[in-house]
C-alpha cells in the first residue's frame, strides 16, 4: 500500500486507489468484452470499443462516478467532435453508460439501475 504522506506531499505520486482498481479489472479482456456485448445484442466495431477503453480508463483514474448522469456527461464531452449523446446512442442503443459499462465489465455507477437510464424513450 502507497505511504499516504508521501502522497500528500508529492501530489503526482500515482493514487493507491488506482492499483487496487486496476488488480480488481484484471480478469477483463476483449474477448470477455465480445462475449458481453453479444449478451446486449451489440456488434462491436472500433468506434465502440473507443467507447469501452475510455469507460475503463475513466474508472481507473476516477473510480465510480457518484452518478450515471456524471458519465454520461463526461461521455458526451469526449466525443462531441463525433456527435456527443447522439452519437453515443447509435453506438448503445440502450444506454451509453449502462450498456458500456456492462460490456467494459465495470460495475454500474449509482442512479443507472431503472432500466429507462440511459435510453431515449
Amino acid at each position: 500500500m502507497a505511504d499516504v504522506k508521501s502522497i500528500v506531499k508529492n501530489p503526482g505520486t500515482t493514487d493507491p486507489q488506482r492499483a487496487d482498481r486496476e488488480q480488481e479489472l484484471a480478469g477483463w479482456d476483449e474477448e470477455a468484452g465480445r462475449r458481453l456485448a453479444e449478451e446486449e445484442g451489440v456488434e462491436m466495431t472500433p468506434e465502440h470499443w473507443q467507447v469501452v477503453h475510455l469507460l475503463r480508463e475513466y474508472y481507473l483514474e476516477h473510480g465510480l462516478p457518484e452518478s450515471g448522469r456524471d458519465l454520461a456527461d463526461a461521455l458526451a464531452e469526449a466525443f462531441a467532435e463525433q456527435g456527443g449523446r447522439r452519437y453515443l446512442y447509435k453506438l448503445f442503443p440502450v444506454g451509453p453508460v449502462t450498456q458500456g459499462m456492462k460490456i467494459a465489465g465495470l460495475p454500474l455507477p449509482a442512479y443507472t439501475e431503472d432500466e429507462g437510464f440511459g435510453t431515449a424513450l
